[in-house]
């Protein structure tokens, strides 16, 4: 990788070498908005075009040695590791749902607070669990239901109870330590995840709480509790094992592992056979398979990008302007937020942005760990707020309610907004 700066690179040779973006961002928006649905395109398919693309306009190598950058960058060390991470924790998360312990972990983080506080329950609930399973979808899937259940009992506004579920499942979605959009920040940037969720609790932590405290005083009383069944409490243990042995510093694969051996001796205590337990994992590995293939395809698509010289582009827009540490990370909030808001997936935008954002960082003194929190950060604010975002979709889907229902209640997602615009400013946390 050629990382000189001091060489000005043309406009038009710049466009050419980024062109490949552009053709995927093209292709997956235009098509998108025609046919007025954002998921009908493949993200996988257009990655595959804008591949195409940087292997064309790459004319100064043989055909054979374009495959090779693409290749070499696609199967990288960080690449692979971050696809391994992926198989484990779709194979955990597999598990854990089939076995029963997604329903009582929403049933004990209900039973946690008051009766009295519905909405602030709801909210913690769904940050816990997001936290605990690392996915805002599982989240949206796991307490929607739920939310608009409660929200009917109480003749309340169902838009605003789920605009609380998407608050709390984004407040794990940035957070979690088995969550893809922390994988892929922390693999691109060279920081431990550990690391990062300490410095993201300066931004994410203030914006729950000013949340809650939101909901407290929007609180409702909660209906009577007692028709909800009651749920095996142990069955909890594999998701507090990857909380607690994350926190504590371990691998995140070593971590990953022992929840899913926790989570196969939970299932066989409640009745599971192993094969059973063996077709939850291996449904959930194959549910990160187009996951895969979106992070191989996006990472030799900007191996060959960055061979053309185009990364070393974008960073002569991006920082021309720049003048330190606080620029730098509005850049790196700026360009990952919008690719978020292009490609309607958080993940597939901060693989895009991770090495421009790890070059920033380095050019202008932005400790990695703050890096990889931007990332991360401002991704899930674009990927909240949009309403053709994955997990919008869902949840309204399953609220039969439109998309746009939410928008005004979304209430964390500013939050979380005023609190990274204030760290970049105020440069919080101070780093070391």
């Amino acid at each position: 990788m050629n990382d000189n700066h001091t060489q000005r690179i043309p406009t038009r040779q710049g466009l050419l070498a980024i062109s490949p973006i552009l053709v995927f961002l093209l292709f997956y928006l235009a098509i998108s908005i025609i046919i007025g649905d954002f998921y009908k395109m493949p993200i996988a398919v257009a990655l595959l075009i804008g591949s195409a693309w940087a292997v064309v306009i790459l004319r100064d190598k043989k055909l054979s040695e374009r495959v090779e950058i693409f290749s070499h960058d696609a199967g990288s060390s960080n690449v692979m590791y971050m696809i391994w991470i992926f198989i484990l924790a779709g194979a955990f998360a597999a598990v854990a749902r089939e076995i029963g312990a997604v329903e009582a972990t929403v049933h004990m983080a209900l039973r946690i607070l008051p009766v009295e506080m519905l909405i602030p329950g709801l909210f913690a609930a769904a940050c816990f669990i997001s936290l605990a399973i690392g996915t805002s979808v599982g989240t949206v899937v796991a307490l929607t239901p739920f939310a608009v259940e409660l929200a009917q009992s109480e003749s309340g506004n169902v838009p605003f109870f789920v605009a609380v579920v998407l608050g709390g499942a984004f407040f794990g979605d940035n957070l979690s330590f088995i969550s893809d959009t922390t994988i892929a920040a922390t693999r691109t940037q060279g920081c431990q995840m550990r690391d990062k969720f300490r410095v993201n609790m300066w931004i994410a932590l203030p914006a729950a709480i000013l949340s809650l405290s939101l909901y407290i005083i929007l609180g409702v009383q909660l209906p009577d509790m007692a028709d909800i069944s009651e749920c095996n409490p142990l069955l909890i243990i594999p998701y507090l094992l990857i909380i607690i042995l994350a926190l504590v510093g371990l691998n995140v694969t070593v971590v990953l592992a022992i929840g899913i051996v926790a989570a196969i001796i939970m299932g066989l205590v409640t009745g599971f056979d192993i094969i059973s337990l063996f077709g939850f994992m291996g449904s959930g590995i194959d549910s990160v398979g187009q996951l895969i293939i979106i992070t191989l395809l996006a990472a030799g698509m900007l191996g060959l990008i960055r061979h053309a010289g185009g990364i070393n582009y974008l960073l002569q827009v991006l920082t021309h302007r720049i003048r330190g540490p606080r620029g730098a990370q509005g850049a790196i909030a700026l360009a990952v937020g919008i690719v978020n808001l292009c490609t309607a997936n958080n993940t597939v935008a901060i693989i895009t942005v991770g090495s421009v954002s790890s070059t920033l960082s380095r050019r202008f003194g932005v400790d990695p760990r703050k890096a990889a929190s931007i990332l991360d950060t401002a991704s899930c604010i674009v990927q909240s707020l949009i309403p053709y975002g994955a997990q919008t979709l869902l949840a309204t889907s399953l609220a039969g309610i439109s998309p746009i229902a939410p928008w005004p209640y979304l209430y964390y997602p500013w939050a979380l907004s005023a609190m990274l615009l204030i760290s970049i400013i105020f440069r919080i946390p101070r780093l070391r």
